[in-house]
């Protein structure tokens, strides 16, 4: 999703196999070697057990196929090709229909520390082993079927609580608060940020608060929300998420807690 992007996601050959360059393949191999020794004492013990059954490599870029047939098994989730960017009505779609959007670019060296774009280490380093918790892949695709449904109003609102869960969510854990949120956990900055900067707010998970918080994609977040366990975001997609997102209008929005996006002046 977005409005526009350099990347262009690799096609698939006949076979459902994507070419990519030694280049490409590197960039992976220091993308994933430097974020698992980040993440550790950082992500969530079920980040962590996704992680171990999809068992990514290490030298190269993964066939969506090799993550796809450990998520069937677990969860009956499988990965999804797209280009590299795709309307809200497709994101939805594929969110219900139990496939995580997956645009197979990987980003330039001069970009390894932050992109915008969400590329394929975002994708499924930082989305797909969660994937594997039965209930977090039941929030995901219960999510997909609320946004499909819901008015393009509404789908404002609904991005937000994606934003505050599946990109940027936080969790209570007897060892103290931990990352489950693939924004977080494939950025090298924001995984550090988001646990220890003594400046970034961490409210309880709510899911009305979280409706109503403006979010920039292009900073460090200044707020997260943090639930207690996975059941939360199941017993969240089996409730009246909608009635919240009325409740969420009435009541209005938070303040930013970061300063308006400077607009470039047409010249």
């Amino acid at each position: 999703m977005g409005t526009g992007t350099k990347y262009k996601a690799r096609p698939m050959d006949e076979d459902g196999f994507i070419h990519y360059t030694d280049e490409e393949h590197q960039v992976w191999h220091e993308l994933i070697t430097r974020q698992e020794k980040l993440i550790k004492g950082r992500a969530c013990p079920e980040y962590f057990e996704g992680l171990d059954k999809i068992n990514l490599p290490k030298d190269r870029i993964p066939q969506l196929e090799e993550v796809s047939s450990v998520l069937r098994k677990e969860t009956g989730w499988e990965v999804a090709w797209v280009p590299a960017l795709i309307n809200f009505d497709k994101f939805f779609a594929l969110l219900a229909d139990k496939k995580f959007p997956c645009a197979t670019f990987i980003r330039t060296r001069e970009e390894m520390d932050y992109l915008q774009e969400p590329d394929v280490f975002h994708e499924i380093f930082g989305h797909c082993a969660m994937l594997t918790n039965p209930y977090f892949a039941e929030f995901t695709s219960a999510y997909g079927k609320l946004g499909y449904a819901a008015s393009k109003e509404d789908r404002v609102f609904l991005a937000r609580l994606y934003w505050f869960t599946v990109e940027f969510g936080l969790i209570n854990t007897a060892e103290g608060q931990r990352i489950y949120g693939g924004g977080i956990l494939s950025s090298i900055g924001e995984t550090p940020h988001s646990l220890e900067n003594p400046d970034v707010i961490r409210k309880p998970f709510d899911p009305i608060d979280m409706l109503r918080t403006p979010y920039r994609i292009d900073i460090m977040q200044p707020q997260y929300f943090v639930i207690d366990d996975f059941k939360q975001l199941f017993d969240l997609a089996k409730s009246d998420v909608m009635s919240m997102v009325e409740e969420a209008k009435r009541l209005g929005l938070h303040k930013p807690l970061f300063p308006p996006k400077e607009e470039k002046m047409a010249s």
